[in-house]
């Protein structure tokens, strides 16, 4: 298994162990429920030097971009990021990933761990254009500092005035002593907070910096356990289980990082044009249960009378309110929200109700 700058700091720390996308990962430390309500209500810090990172430099990096990416990169200013996907040129996706705008004709690419050498193997088999790519994967580590004292706390440790960054903006500076560290103010949390990126020598430095930094504010490591409790309670997707090869951003109700702009002849325009127009017969929703259970992967979705009407793709129990609540595709009839489903479990079916 392959690791990260701070595996043996998740090992002297106590937390469970156990392989992610090939790498030996920490899944939780004092318990989801603990670190889960950490993040909502305080700050916690997510070890994510697993995800990859492309860098697309040269005067054919938009164009190269606008081919193989969903969403409009021609309209990101300098020193912004933006979510999209890889159309997969079967209606389905690669991958979802990020798109930061470093320089005129540089920009960065982070995307999911697990597909990596897909994702990689995907830009290079599609540059006709002649963009010069990198994968910097190896050489990047990052730190996801999420929650509400996050901000506050991490402006202790720059010179950077992190008030200054937007939402899904960055800058680089200087963080904890070290030089030219990115400060990217996004998470999978929907808690706020930045993601760090840096060199991977600077790991334990930084590391230190923040724990020692953030004892006043409570600050613990937070496992990828609670990183799924988090995002599935946002509503975020996951790869892998929202959405993947065969499902598409329309149907995924990713319409909005679907952009059919003048001149952008991305792969799939065509197709996802016309689902766009014509519409789809499954959506991607969000539900919670009305009575105690636990939605989970692949649990099937049946209407009233019984009859399936789709599939859970992601569920949890909240921590707080011990409601669950999930994601699934259903027939678009069922999609709206304010529809009545019901989720099988244990033979039993238990009232949903499908939310924004």
């Amino acid at each position: 298994m392959k690791t990260t700058p701070f595996t043996n700091k998740h090992i002297a720390l106590g937390a469970k162990m156990h392989e992610f996308a090939g790498y030996n990962m920490p899944i939780e430390y004092s318990g989801i429920t603990d670190e889960h309500m950490t993040v909502r209500n305080g700050v916690g810090v997510f070890d994510v030097s697993h995800m990859g990172e492309f860098w697309v430099k040269g005067p054919n990096a938009l164009a190269f971009l606008q081919k193989v990416t969903s969403n409009d990169v021609s309209v990101l200013p300098l020193g912004k990021a933006q979510y999209s996907c890889f159309p997969n040129g079967k209606g389905g996706i690669v991958d979802d990933l990020l798109v930061y705008h470093f320089e005129e004709n540089k920009y960065l690419l982070v995307v999911n761990a697990s597909n990596i050498e897909k994702d990689w193997n995907w830009c290079v088999e599609n540059n006709t254009e002649g963009a010069e790519l990198e994968n910097a994967s190896d050489w990047m580590a990052q730190l996801a500092v999420q929650g509400p004292k996050a901000t506050e706390m991490l402006q202790k440790l720059t010179g950077t005035d992190l008030s200054q960054i937007p939402y899904y903006g960055f800058a680089v500076g200087d963080f904890a002593g070290v030089e030219n560290v990115i400060l990217s103010n996004t998470g999978y949390t929907g808690a706020g907070g930045f993601e760090l990126y840096f060199y991977p020598e600077h790991g334990d430095k930084i590391w230190d910096a923040l724990f020692a930094t953030g004892a006043e504010f409570g600050i613990k490591p937070i496992g990828l356990g609670a990183r799924d409790s988090l995002r599935l309670e946002k509503g975020f997707c996951l790869y892998g289980n929202d959405i993947d090869d065969t499902t598409s951003p329309i149907e995924a109700g990713l319409g909005w990082i679907t952009k059919f702009a003048d001149g952008k002849n991305f792969i799939d325009r065509s197709l996802l044009e016309k689902q766009k127009a014509e519409g789809v017969s499954r959506k991607l929703v969000r539900f919670e249960l009305k009575e105690r259970g636990i939605p989970r992967h692949e649990y099937s979705i049946v209407n009233e009378t019984g009859d399936v009407i789709g599939v859970v793709t992601s569920g949890t129990m909240l921590p707080d309110t011990k409601k669950g609540i999930g994601m699934g595709y259903v027939q678009a009839a069922y999609s709206k929200p304010g529809s009545v489903v019901y989720i099988q479990i244990r033979n039993k079916n238990l009232e949903a109700i499908v939310v924004k």
